[in-house]
């Protein structure tokens, strides 16, 4: 089988790195971005394969225009991107900051759309690219608004490119997790014992547990195989069960 070549943003952690250990246990070529050197190369350190990673912060333009750039002066071709990078941030109505609407956008709307534009030179004809979007297109949640907001546009840009890009062959799809066990969690500012409820929560779903990252990269690799060859801005809803 011939070795492909995925770029994954995102990929030390969560629903990315899972993503990355898969796809290089299937012997493909895998370029990762983050935005810590230190955890990128930890990562490189700690799985086999081919390997390469490169510093980009997905809400900062300069870092992905150097990204593209890169990958053109190296003579990179890639078959698909998983484009995972993003963040969530609580916001509360009444209290809510500018800021943090901006860097919501800035880093899932914004990053993944210039991310896919500065990839344009070194995609394949035939390239896939999977977008990491999120069940709260589909069911709302309390205090994410910015959040919600921002997948949603994410997917209106979807639409708008899978159209703009079909005359290279290029196809866009997406995932919509549910609530999966990530960082992210923490990095929102969930606390253990609020962790811990979340957990005790998901065990009500269908599936009786939360969500791991492991859960969601089959589809993920179903998209970006030449099984999915038919599918156009196709949105695959992994949520546990959660929106029955």
């Amino acid at each position: 089988m011939k070795q492909k070549t995925y770029l994954v943003t995102g990929g030390s952690a969560g629903i990315g790195l899972a993503t990355t250990r898969s796809l290089l246990e299937q012997g493909d070529r895998v370029i990762i971005t983050g935005r810590s050197a230190e955890k990128l190369a930890e990562v490189a350190q700690s799985l086999s394969g081919d390997l390469h990673w490169v510093v980009a912060d997905n809400g900062q333009l300069s870092d992905i225009q150097a990204l593209g750039d890169m990958l053109q002066r190296e003579s990179w071709q890639l078959d698909g991107a998983v484009l995972n990078a993003g963040v969530y941030q609580p916001n509360i109505i009444g209290e809510s900051s500018e800021e943090a609407f901006d860097h919501t956008f800035d880093i899932n709307v914004k990053g993944t759309f210039f991310t896919i534009q500065a990839l344009l030179p070194v995609l394949s004809r035939g390239a896939s690219l999977v977008v990491i979007s999120s069940l709260v297109v589909e069911k709302a949640f309390a205090h994410s608004s910015f959040y919600m907001a921002s997948k949603s546009a994410l997917e209106g840009l979807m639409a708008g490119m899978s159209l703009d890009l079909a005359d290279r062959g290029i196809r866009i799809n997406s995932v919509q997790p549910g609530v999966t066990a990530t960082e992210i969690q923490g990095k929102s500012g969930m606390d253990d014992t609020q962790i811990a409820e979340l957990h005790q929560w998901m065990a009500s779903t269908p599936l009786g547990r939360i969500l791991m990252p492991e859960d969601i990269v089959p589809s993920i690799r179903f998209l970006l195989n030449d099984g999915s060859l038919g599918m156009r801005h196709a949105k695959l809803l992994i949520d546990a069960g959660m929106n029955l």
